[in-house]
């Protein structure tokens, strides 16, 4: 296994070997004249065939290591991922550039999926994006072992991993997929793994000779800031006030992302709120405004990320409390994309470490409710035994919960651990915009003349704004199209509907409500097994995560960053920024200069290792003056413990 450690700086290969052609191939589709970080290591690794897994943190450019090198070979690339939304995205983004893409995952009709998947044997796409849970399916397997795949991508490899913080048992059936496309390489990304999350992601995905690269996780530019108060919207207004900037405020709840967001606008600074309850429209009109700077807060929930790349956002305050640091770095990870000082505070309270405690019991209820759901949703779908495999409902759950006598938070745990153990497939963010595609060929829809001149109008716009919509689904977004049509979003609609009547095209409207999918059929819900690793390995490993998140804001003997850092097996020194580091430097300066070189003493030897050596800049944000350090290195090389050259710090 090869590992490497690299920085995000410019890399940009010699016209030597096929460096040259990637250069032209990320100009070309994406206008860039270089490559960042490890990406181009990455690409050449899947160049050579090799199974591949990239560490690459939030904003590391994770995208760029698949799509580039797909561009230039023969047969498509079968993307892996469980982000629908971030997979429509990245879909709409290559078909921008000229890329036919698509997408499948649940919530589609069966024939829209057989459409997919026959266009991808016949050679119609680069890129099939495709939902873990799809992977299960007997259709998906036994089509995609006829298609020329030349690369299998799993975005979000963690979730292949018990001791991931996201683990999905469809994934585990990536390991068979492979079967069917023996010698196409595997390439794994994740901006979050422990040690004992990698290895467990090329043991389950089979990697043959595999190579690991490594971006560092240290973010020099954040700032990392814990912040105890009794008044947590007080504090916020404060940090507000003193930080300049674009800003993003992080809630648990819907409801609390409207209420800080009315509060902060009562206080006379602009925010909006979002979250995945949101129509598309305001999403997507909530995320320009901010983007263009015509907002300064965004508050949400943790819904608000996938796909955001904006560069100057100073500061990242979480309102409620993660349960787990990888959701905290990738969340407080937004902040300083353009290199600038930005600030990730977490905002806490007394009852943080308690609630957390609760969340524990809150997302493993006992196996006898679970089953009780099971049972419940079998009467309110009316589905006899031995039926249901592959059908799709919408799922009203406030109408559930008020029949059956559930809880939401109990509930939605419930279904969660159903879809980890392959019973049904859940949904409750919205993951269904409306789509269209044509059923006559353009040569065709010249020659029909019963159109009145509104649907006319209707068809030429889709057709000027849309690519390959005569081959393929594609999102339509009403309210635009009625914009553009000079018409009301009501007046589109029925149009669509009609045009569908008339099969000129079909129209598959967007659904708000969250849906159930039956991945197998319908059994007694006695015979329902949650096994112990989808149950007591899950809720140990919650608990330990947990642990690790209250350690973090309530431990304060070390650097946040360093802390961090620690958590995902890397290392750095401390950053001389966080509450902890600006404490300890307050503190050291007020000491006795005597009391001052024992306590660098102590320090160096605390954070040293055995075998290692480390330059002097290492310990230079350490809160230490240079002259302590200096005598507190003389002092630890005169006792045998280290050597020192008055450059670098070797031990043992």
């Amino acid at each position: 296994m090869t590992t490497s450690n690299k920085q995000s700086t410019p890399v940009t290969p010699t016209a030597e070997g096929r460096g040259a052609e990637w250069i032209a191939i990320l100009r070309q589709y994406w206008g860039y004249d270089s490559f960042r970080g490890i990406q181009l290591d990455i690409i050449n690794s899947i160049a050579s065939g090799h199974d591949t897994l990239g560490l690459m943190p939030t904003g590391g450019g994770k995208s760029i290591t698949f799509q580039v090198p797909t561009m230039a070979m023969e047969g498509l690339c079968l993307v892996v991922t469980p982000l629908i939304a971030l997979m429509k995205d990245q879909v709409q983004n290559l078909r921008q550039r000229g890329i036919m893409a698509a997408a499948i995952y649940s919530g589609q009709t069966r024939s829209e999926v057989v459409q997919h998947l026959d266009n991808a044997i016949f050679g119609a796409y680069k890129f099939l994006y495709v939902s873990p849970e799809r992977l299960s399916t007997e259709i998906f397997m036994n089509k995609v072992r006829r298609m020329k795949v030349c690369l299998i991508t799993v975005d979000e490899a963690h979730c292949i991993s018990q001791w991931g913080y996201d683990f999905r048992p469809h994934y585990l059936r990536i390991a068979e997929v492979r079967k069917l496309l023996p010698g196409v390489p595997v390439l794994a990304l994740t901006a979050t793994a422990t040690r004992m999350v990698v290895d467990d992601i090329q043991q389950k995905l089979a990697f043959v000779d595999g190579q690991v690269y490594k971006m560092s996780f240290a973010r020099p530019n954040l700032h990392y800031i814990v912040r105890p108060t009794g008044d947590k919207f007080a504090e916020l207004l404060h940090i507000l006030q003193c930080v300049d900037g674009s800003a993003i405020v992080y809630t648990r709840s819907r409801n609390g992302t409207r209420e800080v967001a009315d509060k902060l606008n009562e206080a006379g600074i602009t925010a909006l709120h979002y979250h995945a309850g949101l129509t598309s429209l305001d999403k997507d009109t909530r995320q320009q405004a901010w983007q263009r700077d015509q907002v300064r807060v965004m508050v949400a929930t943790n819904a608000f990320g996938m796909g955001i790349d904006k560069p100057d956002v100073r500061l990242v305050v979480h309102m409620d409390v993660p349960d787990s640091l990888e959701a905290y770095f990738q969340e407080a990870g937004r902040g300083g994309r353009d290199g600038q000082v930005a600030y990730g505070v977490l905002l806490t309270d007394g009852e943080d470490a308690k609630r957390l405690s609760m969340h524990l019991t809150q997302a493993f209820p006992d196996r006898t409710y679970i089953r009780r759901v099971y049972a419940d949703l079998a009467s309110f779908f009316q589905i006899a035994e031995g039926e249901a495999e592959g059908r799709t409902f919408d799922f009203n759950m406030e109408r559930f919960c008020h029949v059956f006598k559930h809880f939401p938070v109990l509930l939605v745990s419930a279904l969660n651990l159903l879809t980890q153990a392959g019973y049904i497939h859940f949904s409750l963010e919205d993951e269904n915009s409306s789509r269209v595609i044509f059923l006559v060929r353009r040569d065709e829809l010249y020659g029909i003349d019963y159109l009145n001149s509104a649907e006319e109008r209707v068809l030429n716009i889709i057709m000027r704004n849309t690519c390959g919509i005569f081959a393929d689904y594609v999102p339509v977004d009403e309210e635009r199209l009625a914009e553009k049509c000079d018409m009301t979003r009501e007046q589109v609609y029925n149009h669509l509907r009609h045009l569908t009547q008339l099969r000129v095209l079909n129209y598959v409207p967007h659904k708000d409500t969250p849906q159930i999918t039956y991945t197998c059929r319908r059994i007694d819900a006695d015979q329902v097994q949650i096994m112990p690793d989808i149950y007591e390995l899950r809720r140990d490993q919650y608990r330990t995560r947990i642990d690790a998140m209250i350690r973090y804001f309530t431990e304060t003997d070390m650097c946040r960053s360093r802390f961090l850092l620690h958590y995902f097996d890397d290392d750095g020194p401390d950053c001389g920024y966080c509450d902890v580091c600006i404490a300890r430097e307050e503190e050291t300066a007020s000491m006795p200069q005597s009391q001052q070189v024992d306590e660098a003493a102590h320090h160096v030897m605390t954070v040293v290792e055995a075998g290692r050596t480390y330059p002097l800049a290492y310990f230079k944000e350490s809160g230490f003056a240079h002259g302590v350090l200096l005598q507190a290195l003389a002092r630890l090389q005169h006792e045998g413990k280290i050597t020192f050259d008055g450059v670098n710090i070797a031990v043992g």
